[in-house]
């Protein structure tokens, strides 16, 4: 229009304007573009009317969590056939409007900012990668410590669930790596961790001691009330995604060891923390120093070693050195291994297992620790209730079952025992174990003696020469007044010669 009155044609205005001439056309006119009135009558007859008032709104005023989908069903129900699913649509609308206008208050997200040096944050996740180490998979979690300011993480795998040592040890290992520590320490709530209230008292005391030895304060968040722990919660999707990533990125999820598998993640949360450089170098500078010592981050727990040469521990059934037997061992309690003390001295450490269900027991047998006292008496080997977890692999459960047919009853104790007792010092026992059953499936099973002449070291016995000594070099033992005694003693007629 400006263009109009500066006198260009209706063509060449448009053309200016970006617009057809038709358009121009209307728009010259029409200038005055009006809004569109608003329509307050319905164009056709509402289909829910005879229902709304009366049914559904009582039920939405009754629980505003309802949905349309749901009030639809509840109509198809107690109406059938007249409320068609081409009036879902409609429905879901309403309840929708009802919500807007009508309904009740949302929970509402604060955004937080915490003064810097101040929030430091734990929590654990499970992976949505599927993990393997050496072909078999691995379930675990991944524990994370974060600080609230800088963002800076730090991350650990942990055995097993939620508990007191996975959480003091991932803690601390994080706070040693960060050089310090904040002045609070929240978590969601730990009382996953917790089989019963008496459990539950003893490792909040614990949980407060290591807390206050590093001088943070414990602060937990509402249960069930995610969004308060919201600043590890999204530090979980990145380094879930950063895993997936590097998993895709090298080709598969299996690792040699747990260490290899560590090893990616530590790669990972370094890539995560290298854009929060900047913020956690000032952050750094505002931390509490450690103390000189770690806390405790064990659960001890006292046990007896039973006549079996076996300790239970949290459901699990462990063997130990049959030397051990009838000592009491202090247990320090790992989520991934456990040691055993007497006094100070460690004697034993175990890798700490899992049941797969609560309820669950389960053994983890070593045949070495018994295998010397099962050498002295091999006929305990065939109803031993440990008989199967005494085998190192699939391997010597073969071999068992094909020795026990092969051979008599008795023997076959002695062969499989002696197997074992040779695999308990070889260098290679799941090799060991391969090549002896391709003997044994080609009939060529060798015999006990053919075994320890092949396997066991031989040892040589000196020859000893042994020289008879003179009895009369045994007389300057005697005093020389006993010598007269005993010679006047023997030249008495009818004396008996006394010889010492």
């Amino acid at each position: 229009m400006k263009n109009r009155q500066s006198g260009h044609t209706q063509e060449s205005s448009a053309a200016k304007a970006g617009l057809s001439s038709r358009t121009g056309r209307r728009v010259e006119k029409q200038p005055i573009i009006t809004a569109p009135k608003q329509r307050h009558w319905r164009t056709r007859k509402d289909p829910l009317a005879p229902v709304w008032e009366q049914t559904l709104l009582p039920l939405l005023q009754q629980e505003p969590s309802l949905s349309g989908l749901t009030l639809w069903e509840y109509l198809d129900e107690h109406h059938p056939g007249q409320y068609p699913p081409s009036l879902l649509r409609t429905l879901q609308r309403r309840v929708k409007l009802f919500k807007a206008t009508e309904g009740a208050d949302k929970p509402v997200i604060f955004r937080q900012d915490v003064p810097i040096g101040h929030q430091g944050l734990s929590d654990f996740t499970h992976p949505d990668t599927e993990i393997t180490i050496a072909g078999k998979p691995f379930v675990h979690l991944i524990y994370q410590f974060r600080l609230a300011y800088s963002g800076w993480r730090d991350a650990h795998i942990i055995q097993g669930g939620e508990s007191y040592s996975a959480l003091a040890q991932g803690l601390q290992n994080a706070l040693i790596k960060l050089g310090g520590s904040p002045l609070e320490h929240r978590t969601d709530s730990l009382s996953a961790a917790y089989n019963n209230h008496a459990q539950e008292q003893q490792l909040t005391k614990h949980y407060q001691a290591l807390c206050q030895h590093y001088g943070m304060t414990a602060t937990r968040n509402t249960k069930g009330v995610s969004h308060e722990n919201g600043a590890i919660e999204t530090a979980h999707r990145s380094l879930k995604h950063r895993i997936r990533q590097a998993i895709a990125l090298r080709g598969n999820g299996n690792f040699d060891t747990i260490a290899d598998y560590q090893t990616l993640l530590n790669q990972c949360t370094k890539r995560l923390n290298d854009y929060t450089r900047t913020k956690f170098e000032q952050e750094q500078a505002q931390l509490q120093p450690l103390p000189d010592t770690r806390f405790m981050d064990y659960i001890p727990l006292s046990v007896k070693v039973t006549s079996t040469s076996t300790i239970e521990v949290r459901r699990v059934l462990y063997s130990v050195p049959s030397r051990l037997i009838g000592e009491t061992i202090c247990i320090h309690l790992y989520h991934d291994k456990l040691y055993g003390f007497i006094a100070q001295t460690c004697v034993v450490e175990l890798p700490r297992v899992y049941p797969q269900h609560a309820t669950q027991r389960i053994r983890r047998i070593d045949y070495r620790h018994v295998i010397n006292a099962l050498a002295a008496k091999p006929q305990a080997f065939r109803f031993s209730v440990f008989r199967d977890e005494l085998f190192p692999d699939d391997n010597y459960k073969k071999l068992w079952h094909y020795i026990d047919q092969q051979l008599a009853p008795k023997q076959a104790c002695k062969w499989m025992v002696t197997v074992l007792k040779i695999a308990s010092t070889h260098q290679n026992e799941m090799q060991f174990g391969q090549d002896l059953l391709t003997q044994v499936t080609q009939h060529q099973t060798p015999d006990i003696k053919q075994l320890q002449n092949q396997y066991l070291p031989q040892q040589t016995v000196p020859a000893i020469e042994i020289t008879q000594h003179n009895l009369q070099e045994y007389d300057h033992f005697i005093p020389s007044q006993a010598r007269g005694q005993a010679a006047s003693i023997s030249n008495a007629p009818g004396g008996d010669v006394c010889c010492h």
